[in-house]
């Protein structure tokens, strides 16, 4: 026979080892049972694992007698509010931990963000003053003494400015699971361009855009 307390329900999940340094004691956390479908359960970190768990195995790190690169997580215990009185011990689940909030702020999808070369940046500058560009681009911070041009990396954002997209530096605070907050470098308002990280990738600043917000066409699955 076995016998539960079921006053006190908790939840066990396992946290990335990137995302482990973001939780803390006390944060908010919805927690989602399988049992129990279309309901959200709210509750609270109590505990954080102190030991990285490897993820193939189970076994904490410190048992494991062969180092390996595999990625690791750790366990984190999330004490529900109100549990169900028809919850019983063993139920799959799935949590949501906050471990930061902003009011607001200016935030961007997360696919807007993209990331050019400081050489990229200067050759562009240089285009444009050649061709007596009306839009000026933004000047990207300071390089680190030492640095190269064509491996230091600059985050922007695209913002449509007339016919063209200007590459705008910016500095980022928190992410969500789509969008991210900008924290300098941009204006409530402004247009940005948001695409494919591929589209993203080939844009150059300064090149010519036309704006078309429509909805993007769905492919034929007939046609092969």
């Amino acid at each position: 026979m076995t016998l539960s307390d079921m006053s006190v329900v908790t939840a066990e999940v396992k946290v990335d080892e990137t995302d482990i340094v973001n939780v803390k004691i006390g944060q908010d956390a919805d927690v989602t049972i399988d049992a129990v479908p279309n309901k959200i359960f709210k509750g609270k970190v109590t505990e954080i694992g102190s030991q990285a768990v490897l993820r193939s195995s189970g076994l904490a790190t410190t048992q494991s007698t062969t180092s390996t690169q595999e990625a690791k997580d750790f366990k984190v215990v999330i004490t529900l509010a109100e549990p169900p009185e028809n919850l019983r011990p063993g139920l799959s689940t799935t949590a949501k931990i906050k471990t930061a909030e902003k009011k607001n702020v200016i935030a961007i999808p997360i696919q807007a963000l993209a990331v050019r070369t400081r050489k990229d940046l200067q050759e562009a500058a240089k285009n444009a003053k050649k061709g007596n560009s009306s839009v000026a681009l933004a000047a990207p911070p300071p390089a680190p003494a030492g640095a190269d041009p064509k491996k230091d990396e600059v985050q922007g954002v695209f913002v449509v400015s007339g016919k063209s997209a200007v590459f705008k530096p910016v500095e980022t605070g928190i992410a969500g699971v789509t969008d991210i907050e900008i924290t300098k470098g941009l204006n409530p308002g402004d247009e940005i361009v948001i695409g494919s990280y591929k589209a993203l990738r080939t844009l150059k600043p300064e090149a010519s855009v036309k704006v078309d917000n429509s909805a993007p066409k769905k492919p034929d699955d007939d046609k092969s």
